[in-house]
């Protein structure tokens, strides 16, 4: 399949790789031009625009923010100017339910397709091809996309017919997410400065009560306090919980964990935790028992 994929960033850069291994016709395109070199090393064309990179019959975009995807799709000679009728955007960035319903709304416009398709999953399981991906959007059209996401995933979770629901279950995911590590880094407080072995600890509760990944594996990011480089930066953790608040106040949802989790995560940036990974925040509460 030929197929366009705009962002190299940690996610972005795996994503493209195993696109490459499972022999599809990839054309690159960032921002920073140096991140295509090692796909274009791997048989990768490099785009030197977007809307060369558009100049597909799918494009997939992999990109920060609601700021960056309007760019490449809004901005002169974005995808909404240069993708061919009936071609296939596919957004596998985390962004608003706003931003996705303005997108779903203005390519069906276009003449164009479109299925939002998140995934669950940092940087390692990128580059691995074990991504969890939620797509949503017009069945066959998520029916074109599917060599993609076996190619990036190890599994695809079809949600919903319209795009936006996609992006919703990835917000509240990360929620979730960063719930379990502001719990984590409460419970090492505790019994941290009783004077316990956090690993041990950490074995415990994961051999035991919650024997699932992610408290393996953020437990062992707050345990050791592995916190660079990296994975998944605060400033995205921010983002995307204020994301997950935004869509609860236009659903009427009452979110009082998602408020504390981002005012934590406000306390993080405040105390010069920018350029730390998200599971920084499970560090905050050992600072507020006065450990060291």
């Amino acid at each position: 399949m030929r197929v366009g994929f705009l962002g190299l960033g940690q996610m972005g850069t795996g994503m493209a790789g195993n696109l490459l291994r499972a022999g599809h016709e990839v054309t690159v395109y960032n921002r920073s031009p140096e991140k295509a070199r090692p796909l274009a090393e791997r048989g990768a064309r490099v785009a030197s625009s977007v809307a060369e990179a558009g100049a597909n019959p799918v494009v997939l975009t992999m990109l920060a923010d609601d700021a960056a995807l309007e760019s490449v799709v809004y901005g002169r000679r974005g995808l909404l100017e240069s993708l061919a009728p009936g071609a296939l955007h596919v957004s596998s960035s985390t962004v608003s339910v706003a931003i996705s319903e303005r997108l779903a709304r203005d390519h069906a416009a276009a003449g164009h397709r479109y299925v939002a398709a998140p995934v669950f999953g940092r940087p390692e399981a990128a580059a691995a091809g074990k991504l969890f991906v939620v797509a949503a959007g017009d069945p066959d059209a998520i029916a074109e996309a599917r060599p993609l996401f076996d190619a990036v995933g190890q599994r695809t979770f079809v949600v919903s017919d319209r795009p936006a629901d996609a992006n919703l279950v990835k917000l509240s995911g990360n929620f979730l997410l960063a719930s379990v590590i502001e719990s984590l880094g409460e419970a090492f407080a505790l019994v941290g400065k009783a004077g316990l072995d956090r690993s041990q600890y950490l074995d415990l509760l994961t051999s035991t009560l919650f024997d699932v990944p992610v408290y393996r594996n953020y437990g062992r990011l707050v345990a050791e306090r592995a916190f660079t480089p990296p994975g998944f930066a605060a400033p995205l953790g921010l983002k995307d919980v204020r994301l997950a608040l935004e869509a609860a106040e236009t659903l009427r949802v009452p979110m009082p964990i998602a408020s504390l989790v981002r005012d934590r995560f406000l306390t993080l940036l405040a105390r010069g935790g920018e350029n730390l990974d998200w599971s920084a925040l499970g560090d905050l509460a050992r600072q507020d028992a006065g450990e060291r």
